[in-house]
């Protein structure tokens, strides 16, 4: 890929993709027909298209969601639209594990092998997949073992530039986000949109999506054969064992209210919050969000009324609010259960922290495999501008603002919030230096206030019950409800509310932990490993930092003695390699040099194990030490603690290998 144009041109359905998100070009220098316009010595447009380059990322869907890959010549038309080279868009392109820049087939079912999968089966699943599919990766139009491209992995002979449209390709891939229902897959079908104002004539294959969970290889492979009329997903108020239960306060909508309904919505207390914030004012909701001592609930437990005020305070305008929706932490769903059952809680909460920092527009950055939440979520905020409750004039108070959907594309480290704004810019998702913090140079270089969804729809109950209330929930260092996120090998897996504060123990009953847990991960991935009887943890970021271990994200991932907690710990450190943007050289070299060591470690023991052990915790001292964000910062936390907290490996000679270094 060059960085100047090439003379690839894109199919038909391509351009229609383009031009259906673009519009149509004004010019030949634009891509537009020759015969319209035959002087391409100047060009003009160009400002106006370079100021679009945030709409890369969508264009990259558009024909990857239209065709299932991206060809050059589709780059090289969106690179013209947009005014981008084309060796940036393939950059950007290759980034994302969802899109594809080689021929595949038009559908792609996307098998889980992360941990909570992993836990429930998820190795016989690709066992069994292997045998009716083939290998992972082989088109079905090829027989398992046939010759194949190997530039393209399409069968050997297919014509270029079609892939094999209309065939299926499994490929395994990291957490989707189902872990209550693990094992989980996800199938897309690449296709016209649905309607005929999005261009699908009646012979067009349409767009479409299908999850399977718990699944099977029979369900897989009947799923795969027709995505359109696969069997629904349960409603959200599966994923909660404790749905419709009294006391209840960000879950007790889910399962309850019909998540299409406004009216319902309006009828369970909705919008209620939103008129006390316009009474208060944007200085009396800061205040509020303050007193209330809510943190970040993604892990970094950061004050938010502090970040909101340090926004609002920014001179420079306009002021940005991101929602950060891409939760992609091994283990976590709870963002995922509340935008599917709940969704215009969030869109409220949205409004209510864009009125208080001074901002008119948000961002809501959305997880590219969760295509349920998409629809509700689409579907609110039409609903929302409808009702006046998004757009101009909102409620009467004068207050304008709206919300605009950003789809990832399946980047872990878009969770980190500069990446974040990195992937909304039309750019890789690659963290910035710090400072400039974002809220003074954030999105587009203005100042931001980002959320996620958890933290966001705390705000809610801050402003219905006042702070006082708020505040008495919980402890004095972590206030209000927590959500947390059971998964593995537990008799009722699903997203739990309880107060901050219960102990491990407490959680654990409730969802039937078995008597044979070996293991308990909290945090996730980027957590850490604790003993089964370390019950009496108190779950509050206090209480987990105390013990030596993090809360992180709210993942409680329970381990029973089937699973093979070597294999688990290889697990994690693959998906870490996989997952380093490669951008400093500690987490782009340490996650690789962790990932072999495990490999040598998993057949050997004593003293040649020992010393594997010794040069992990080298290593990992250097990414904690050197990586520029957390994602490196975090790659060795699980595995250390594996090996000091749980004994998972013989260290019996540890000592004298490490001195010998």
């Amino acid at each position: 890929m060059d960085l100047r144009f090439g003379d690839s041109k894109p199919t038909d359905e391509e351009r229609a993709a383009v031009d259906a998100l673009l519009g149509p070009p004004d010019s030949a220098w634009q891509g537009a027909d020759d015969r319209t316009d035959t002087d391409l010595r100047w060009a003009r447009g160009g400002r106006e298209a370079r100021e679009r380059r945030d709409l890369l990322l969508p264009g990259l869907h558009a024909v990857n969601d239209r065709v299932g890959w991206i060809s050059e010549g589709a780059l090289d038309y969106l690179c013209r639209r947009l005014t981008v080279p084309p060796a940036e868009a393939y950059g950007v392109a290759t980034f994302y594990a969802m899109l594809s820049v080689t021929p595949r087939p038009a559908k792609v079912l996307h098998v889980c092998t992360d941990l909570a999968c992993a836990s429930r089966g998820a190795t016989g699943l690709r066992a069994a997949l292997e045998r009716s599919l083939g290998p992972a990766g082989t088109p079905t139009g090829a027989p398992a073992g046939a010759p194949t491209d190997t530039a393209t992995d399409a069968p050997a002979g297919a014509p270029a530039g079609s892939g094999t449209a209309g065939g299926l390709v499994w490929q395994p891939s990291p957490c989707l986000g189902l872990c209550e229902r693990a094992p989980a897959a996800l199938l897309v079908q690449a296709g016209a949109p649905a309607g005929p104002a999005a261009g699908q004539g009646p012979e067009e294959r349409p767009y479409a999506t299908a999850v399977v969970a718990p699944a099977t290889a029979d369900a897989l492979v009947h799923a795969a054969a027709e995505p359109v009329t696969a069997p629904a997903e349960p409603g959200a108020g599966s994923a909660v064992p404790q749905a419709g239960a009294a006391g209840l306060t960000l879950l007790r909508r889910v399962g309850v209210v019909d998540p299409y309904s406004l009216d319902d919505y309006r009828a369970h207390g909705g919008y209620a919050a939103l008129r006390r914030a316009f009474d208060l004012g944007p200085a009396g909701v800061i205040r509020e969000v303050t007193d209330s001592g809510l943190v970040g609930r993604g892990g970094a437990a950061f004050p938010t009324g502090r970040k909101w005020q340090a926004t609002a305070a920014q001179p420079a305008h306009p002021h940005y609010l991101v929602c950060n929706a891409d939760e992609s932490e091994p283990g976590t769903f709870k963002d995922r259960v509340i935008m599917e059952g709940d969704p215009y809680s969030l869109i409220e909460a949205m409004t209510i922290a864009g009125y208080a920092v001074g901002a008119h527009r948000g961002f809501l950055y959305l997880r590219g495999e969760y295509p349920r939440a998409l629809r509700l979520l689409q579907h609110a905020i039409a609903q929302a501008r409808t009702r006046g409750l998004l757009g101009d004039d909102i409620l009467g108070q004068g207050y304008t603002f709206d919300i605009e959907i950003r789809r990832g594309a399946g980047a872990y480290i878009c969770g980190e919030e500069t990446a974040l704004f990195n992937s909304i810019e039309g750019y890789r998702g690659e963290p910035r230096s710090k400072p400039p913090f974002p809220v003074e140079q954030g999105l587009f270089g203005k100042p931001t206030a980002e959320n996620n969804v958890e933290t966001l729809i705390n705000v809610l109950p801050v402003l219905t019950g006042g702070a006082p209330a708020y505040a008495a929930t919980g402890t004095a260092g972590s206030t209000g409800p927590k959500l947390f996120c059971v998964s593995g090998n537990v008799g009722r897996p699903g997203v739990y509310e309880l107060p901050f504060g219960v102990t491990l123990g407490e959680l654990l009953d409730l969802a039937e932990a078995p008597d044979t847990v070996r293991a308990v991960l909290l945090g996730g991935a980027a957590g850490g490993f604790v003993r089964p009887d370390e019950r009496d943890i108190p779950l509050t970021f206090e209480g987990t930092r105390a013990a030596g271990t993090t809360l992180g994200s709210g993942v409680v991932l329970v381990l029973d003695d089937t699973v093979e907690l070597p294999r688990m710990l290889l697990r994690i450190a693959e998906f870490f390699r996989d997952e380093s943007c490669g951008q400093c050289v500690p987490c782009r070299v340490g996650t690789v040099r962790q990932e072999e060591a495990l490999h040598r470690i998993a057949d050997r023991t004593g003293a040649a194990a020992a010393g594997d052990i010794a040069l992990l915790r080298e290593v990992g001292r250097a990414m904690k030490d050197a990586s520029i964000c957390g994602l490196g910062q975090s790659a060795w936390n699980a595995v250390e603690s594996a090996i000091d907290r749980l004994g998972v490996y013989d260290t019996a000679h540890e000592t004298e290998a490490e001195g010998a270094l």
